[in-house]
This record gives C-alpha cells, sequence and structure tokens, in this order.
C-alpha cells in the first residue's frame, strides 16, 4: 500500500485514464475501497481524488453513490462545438509558430498511425497524441489548458468514433490534411482543415449513437 501522502495528483490520474481507456465506463460505480485496490493506494487519495472529479462533473451521484457521468445528446453538441472553435484556434496557431521539429513530428504521427487502421482502441489512443501534439505546437498555454478540460469530458463518451467502418482511414487522410495546412503556414487552412475532421467525427459519432439506440428497441 503506497503512501496516504501521495501526491493527489498520482490517484487523480489514474482514476481519470482508467476512465478515458474504458476500465470505467458512463453509469459505472466507483467504490472508494475497490479503487484503493485496484491502484494499491490508500483510500485518503482515492477520496479526494473522487471528490476533485465530481466537482469536474466527470462523476455524478447516484443516491449515495459515484457513478461515471455521460453526456446526453445536448451536451454532445455542447462539447463538439467548444471544441471545434478550440482546436480550430489551436491549429491556426501553430500554422504560425510550430516549429520545423514539431511539424516533422506531426507528419511522423499521421505516417505511423496507418499502420494502427483496423485497431480502434490503438487508433484513439494516437488520435489523442496527434490533437495534443497540436495544441502544444500552438505554443499559447492558456489555450492548452482549456483544451486539456475538455479532453477531459471527452473521456465520458462510450465508443470512439474511430469504431466506425472506415473512419479510422478517413480520419488519418484528415489528420495528413492538417499537418500539410500547417506546414504550409496557412492559418485559415489549418483552421478549416481540423473543424472538417471534427465536423466529420461528430456526424460519424451521431450516426453510432443513433444506430446503438435503435438496437436497444
Amino acid at each position: 500500500m503506497v503512501d496516504a501522502k501521495m501526491p493527489l495528483k498520482d490517484a487523480y490520474d489514474m482514476i481519470l485514464e482508467a476512465i478515458d481507456v474504458g476500465i470505467y465506463r458512463p453509469g459505472d460505480r466507483l467504490v472508494e475501497s475497490e479503487l484503493a485496490e485496484r491502484f494499491g493506494v490508500s483510500r485518503t487519495p482515492i477520496r479526494e481524488a473522487l471528490q476533485r472529479l465530481e466537482t469536474q462533473s466527470l462523476l455524478t451521484r447516484d443516491g449515495r453513490s459515484l457513478i461515471v457521468a455521460s453526456l446526453d445528446h445536448s451536451q454532445l453538441a455542447e462539447l463538439y462545438i467548444v471544441r471545434g472553435e478550440l482546436e480550430g484556434l489551436a491549429a491556426r496557431l501553430a500554422a504560425t509558430h510550430a516549429t520545423d521539429e514539431e511539424i516533422a513530428v506531426l507528419r511522423d504521427m499521421a505516417l505511423a498511425d496507418r499502420a494502427l487502421v483496423g485497431d480502434p482502441k490503438a487508433l484513439s489512443r494516437a488520435n489523442r497524441r496527434f490533437h495534443r501534439q497540436i495544441h502544444l505546437a500552438s505554443h499559447n498555454r492558456f489555450l492548452v489548458q482549456q483544451l486539456d478540460l475538455v479532453h477531459r469530458s471527452m473521456a465520458l463518451l462510450a465508443t470512439t468514433s474511430l469504431a466506425a467502418e472506415g473512419r479510422g482511414a478517413d480520419a488519418l487522410e484528415e489528420h495528413e490534411a492538417i499537418v500539410e495546412a500547417i506546414a504550409a503556414r496557412d492559418p485559415d487552412g489549418a483552421y478549416a482543415a481540423l473543424r472538417d475532421h471534427l465536423s466529420k467525427a461528430y456526424m460519424t459519432r451521431l450516426r453510432l449513437d443513433a444506430e446503438a439506440v435503435e438496437a436497444a428497441e
């Protein structure tokens, strides 16, 4: 058992990552004692991490229990609106401020990720890394902080749009278009390419959700 005085962020990050990778999904109940045993830490940092996650609306109350929150249709739309504007801005700024080395890394990511088509989980992780690299290439710390908040909420989505048939290959082509616009030092083009990418991802997610509802009826 790790000492109870371990940094709060360790317990917080471990729970958040477990939600992000789907170990805990929307609607799942989080039990303090079970989390402490899973992660090998004492209950105090787990309790504090759960309180923090609840404050951030990543967890919600179901009676006396804490469960992983879910996003309804309206919340999903609101999230994508904010994400589109902020990520579009990040791409715009990256086209101006990214170093040649950062652009080379983005190109390498887009190329390497082709090998992951057909593995939605691995591609989803790679997709997060790619978008994070664009955020960093904006060289605007305040924008990066806001995008971190947005992407925490993305962890509440039960599925990845990259699981849809054909979406993985299409998404990678869109990534390449974003990189080329950034490399061309075209702020408007980079913004438009990233907004188009997220618009298509959102439409795919809406179709997946509609299909899931139909299958449950």
